[in-house]
């Protein structure tokens, strides 16, 4: 085949000018063809705006939600369905996500998620850090649901454990949280059954291979940026003081 291209180059060399320029062309062509890739998966990535609030019941997913809209404390109760609001991370009215909170309750949580997962832009995972230690074992089986579904781990949405009321004095630090869910999705990857099912309902085609095989899980091995911040959707006030969401709202600017 390359035979049979080799007099139509070297009619091309000559109607050009001879292999110099023709190279150029060849350099020109790869650079556009680079640049049309790139702006096809940055486009990919721009329709995706959504930031999707996470967790189990209780963790302090609404009122954080709450609070990231309006500042101010409201009582919420255990969502049933979703709710979602445009969020204004500047002065600049075109800088902004969507948000979306979603139900915690065990019976609802993956369908929502299923729903809402290809759009996630970013994903807010929230942790009671004062009921952690007796839910570990549960906050880390939703979240390693979550980490090995195919849609996550091909569109690698920046993950932070926003690891809530910090505010009280028995709840656990983010450190001590990361060491803890590292140690049970470690567990979990062993002794997950052989052909574990995606959220989509599709078998993943063997165990799950969430980390590095051969090697103790941690949160680097994964294909999207995983944070930890510490927060209090409450407030160290209570109802009438702020919430302290500092870190999580520069974070949201980050990767928005």
């Amino acid at each position: 085949m390359a035979g049979g291209l080799e007099p139509h180059l070297a009619a091309l060399r000559r109607e050009l000018g001879g292999p110099a320029v023709l190279s150029v062309l060849v350099a020109l062509l790869a650079v556009a063809i680079t640049f049309l890739l790139w702006r096809f998966v940055q486009g990919r990535k721009s329709s995706r705006k959504a930031v999707l609030l996470l967790g189990l019941c209780d963790a302090g997913k609404t009122l954080l939600f709450a609070r990231l809209l309006s500042g101010r404390y409201r009582d919420t109760q255990t969502s049933i369905t979703d709710s979602s609001a445009v969020y204004r991370l500047s002065q600049d009215k075109s800088t902004n996500v969507t948000l979306i909170d979603l139900p915690g309750h065990e019976s609802l949580r993956l369908q929502f998620l299923e729903r809402f997962k290809a759009a996630a832009r970013a994903i807010v995972f929230v942790v009671d850090s004062v009921a952690f230690q007796r839910e570990v074992k549960d906050v880390a089986e939703f979240l390693y649901q979550v980490l090995v579904d195919s849609t996550v781990l091909r569109n690698a949405p920046a993950l932070l454990i926003a690891c809530n009321k910090q505010d009280v004095t028995m709840a656990k630090s983010a450190k001590l949280i990361q060491q803890q869910l590292e140690k049970e999705l470690n567990t979990l990857r062993v002794t997950r059954s052989a052909a574990p099912t995606s959220l989509d309902g599709s078998a993943t085609g063997g165990p799950a291979q969430l980390g590095k095989k051969g090697k103790d899980f941690d949160f680097s091995q994964l294909p999207m940026k995983v944070e930890f911040v510490e927060c209090s959707a409450r407030g160290s006030k209570g109802e009438e003081g702020e919430a302290d969401l500092e870190a999580l709202q520069k974070w949201l600017v980050k990767v928005a």
